[in-house]
C-alpha cells in the first residue's frame, strides 16, 4: 500500500509528532509498504515539500516552541494525493484541513491521528487552566478538521475518552505510538561530568504544561539535594525562566536539546526519570525511559495519560506538588536495591508497547478504513 503521511514538520526531531511519524514510516516500509511525506522542509527524495506558512503576531511564539506550519500548495498536494492509496493526517492545522478536503473529493481513504492536546496550545498563551479555552480548542479541532473522519487514531485510552467527552463522533481507535527496539534495558557508566551524582532526567519541551518548574522546586526540597544533578532535555520558551529558578541548586542545571542517540545515552546514565507534565496524550519520552530500565516518577494528573505506566504508587506524585515529588525522589534515592529491582520490572512492562505490534494495528485500521469507508 502507498501511505501518504501529512504533517507540518518532518525533518526536525524536536517534537513527538515528528518522531512518531518517522518511526511509523520506517516500520511500515519494513512491512513492505511505500511511505511518502507531505510536509515542510526536506521530506526525502520521493516526498512532497511545501513552503512554511507564517502567522503574523504569533510567529515568534510558534518558533520558540520549535514548531512551524505548512502552506497547502494545491499543485503539490494534488500530486501527493494522486500517488497515495491511504492518507494519514497527524496534525489538525491548515495543511491538513485543505489536504483532507481534497482527498475526500478524490475519494482517497484516510485516517487522522490526534496528537495535539488542547492544553498544548492553551498553556502556551497563559490560559491552560481555563476550561472554556480548552473546550473551545477541542470544538475548533472537531469543527474544522476531525468531524470529517470516520476513524481517529488515538495514542491512548485517555485521549480517546477526552474526545468522546467533547462530542467527537468518530471511531476513536486506541493504538500507542509504540517503543522502538533500540530502547531496551541499558545502563552505562556515567560520564566524568556526572560521576558521583544522582542523575535525574526529564525529557520534554520547556513549556508551561510540562511543569519542569515543579521538578526544579522538588530538587531544592530534597534531603539529598547536594547529590542530585538535574538534566532537562528539551527546548522551549521557558528556558530562561527555568535557568533563573534553578539558581542555588548544588549542581548547575543542564538544559539542552538532545538527538535520539544522545537521549538514549542520557537515559542509560540517569538514575531516575521524572515526568511532571500536567497534560500529556501519551509521553513517548517516559515510555522510552522505562523501556531502558529507568524507574519513572509521574505526575498523577487527570489531564495526562502517562500515569497509566506506573506500576505502583511509588511512581506517582500529586500533580504540581513539589513537596510530594521530593518525597518520592528521596524514597528512590534511599532504596537503591528496590530501585534496581523495579528497573527490571519496568523494562519488561515496556515490551507490551512494541512499535512493530502498534504499526500492525495501524495497518489493520487503514485496511478497515479502505473497506468500510473512511469519511464521515
Amino acid at each position: 500500500m502507498n501511505f501518504l503521511f501529512v504533517l507540518d514538520q518532518y525533518n526536525a526531531e524536536n517534537n513527538g509528532v515528528t518522531v512518531s511519524a518517522r518511526r511509523y514510516a520506517a516500520v511500515l516500509q519494513e512491512h513492505g509498504h511505500q511511505v511518502r511525506i507531505l510536509s515542510t522542509g526536506n521530506c526525502g527524495p520521493d516526498g512532497y515539500s511545501v513552503r512554511e506558512l507564517r502567522i503574523p503576531v504569533f510567529d515568534k511564539l510558534i518558533k520558540s516552541h520549535g514548531m512551524l506550519f505548512g502552506k497547502a500548495e494545491r499543485p503539490v498536494v494534488k500530486k501527493a494525493l494522486e500517488w497515495a492509496d491511504h492518507v494519514h493526517f497527524l496534525m489538525p492545522f491548515t495543511l491538513s484541513i485543505i489536504t483532507a478536503n481534497m482527498a475526500r473529493r478524490m475519494g482517497k481513504p484516510a485516517t487522522a491521528a490526534f496528537h495535539v492536546q488542547a492544553q498544548n496550545i492553551s498553556y502556551s498563551i497563559g490560559m491552560g487552566r481555563w476550561g472554556v479555552t480548552n473546550r473551545f480548542i477541542y470544538w475548533l479541532f472537531k469543527t474544522d478538521f476531525y468531524h470529517k473522519f470516520r476513524y481517529i487514531h488515538c495514542p491512548s485510552a485517555f485521549i480517546a475518552g477526552e474526545l468522546k467527552k467533547y462530542g467527537y463522533k468518530a471511531d476513536c481507535r486506541v493504538i500507542s505510538n509504540g517503543i522502538p527496539p533500540e530502547f531496551t534495558f541499558r545502563r552505562d557508566e556515567k560520564s566524568p561530568q556526572w560521576k558521583g551524582r544522582f542523575l535525574i532526567l526529564m525529557i520534554g519541551r520547556l513549556s508551561g504544561e510540562k511543569r519542569q518548574d515543579v521538578l526544579i522546586d522538588a530538587v531544592k526540597r530534597s534531603r539529598h539535594k547536594k547529590e542530585i544533578q538535574l538534566v532537562l532535555a528539551g527546548q522551549g520558551p521557558l528556558r530562561e525562566a527555568y535557568q533563573k529558578q534553578a539558581q542555588g541548586l548544588s549542581h548547575p542545571i543542564q538544559m539542552k536539546f538532545l538527538s535520539q542517540d544522545e537521549l538514549r545515552a542520557a537515559i542509560a546514565q540517569c538514575d531516575l526519570y521524572v515526568h511532571t507534565s500536567d497534560a500529556e496524550i501519551e509521553a513517548m519520552s517516559c515510555m522510552e525511559a522505562f523501556a531502558c530500565g529507568r524507574v519513572p516518577v509521574i505526575a498523577n494528573s487527570p489531564l495526562s495519560a502517562t500515569p497509566q505506566f506506573a506500576l505502583d504508587e511509588r511512581s506517582l506524585f500529586r500533580p504540581g506538588d513539589a513537596a510530594d515529588l521530593a518525597e518520592k525522589i528521596d524514597y528512590w534515592i534511599e532504596h537503591p536495591e528496590e530501585r534496581l529491582k523495579m528497573e527490571t520490572a519496568y523494562s519488561e512492562h515496556a515490551k507490551k508497547y512494541s512499535i512493530d505490534a502498534c504499526v500492525t494495528q495501524f495497518e489493520a485500521l487503514a485496511a478497515e478504513a479502505g473497506e468500510k469507508g473512511s469519511w464521515a
